[in-house]
């Protein structure tokens, strides 16, 4: 009575109850290992401060990244992602200006297992000094343009 209601052991149904029981302990174990991170959505705000960042010269990308980055949290490329709507080689490059400039921190944690380790960023120079500094990088330009034009006026007639 009890050998009709135990399945099998032996074969093909041993193996498939033990990748079942790999599969569910290792989605348990990284449930309870893995740190929880909330993906924050843009919202208007990041959206307004995107639009200006693009507007003064900056790429949609890095301009993008840097918004997201604006609320002080570490991040992932992964969040990143799904957080400003940029596709991951969009993320790559952007991070890649982002680190030219000196603007982030960039730190790898581990996986759980076998992997690579990820990617951690956030924000190494406070927002308002990327602000400042656009902004000096405008009126610098603002500057040489207008040497020039003044410039210009003493060759016409």
């Amino acid at each position: 009575m009890y050998n009709e209601l135990i399945p099998d052991l032996t074969g093909s149904s041993y193996r498939k109850i033990n990748i079942i029981t790999n599969y569910l302990a290792a989605k348990y174990f990284i449930g309870v290992i893995m740190k929880k991170r909330n993906i924050n959505q843009f919202d208007e705000k990041e959206e307004e401060i995107a639009d200006g960042l693009m507007y003064l010269g900056l790429g949609r990308a890095v301009a993008r990244t840097l918004a997201y980055l604006n609320n002080g949290e570490e991040v992932t490329s992964a969040m990143l992602e799904q957080g400003s709507g940029l596709r991951q080689p969009e993320v790559s490059i952007a991070m890649r200006e982002l680190k030219k400039r000196d603007w982030i921190n960039e730190r790898e944690e581990k996986k759980i297992g076998k992997g690579r380790p990820y990617k951690i960023y956030s924000l190494k120079v406070g927002f308002n000094k990327i602000i400042a500094l656009v902004e000096n990088q405008h009126r610098k330009a603002v500057d040489v343009a207008q040497e020039k034009i003044e410039r210009l006026k003493k060759f016409g007639k």
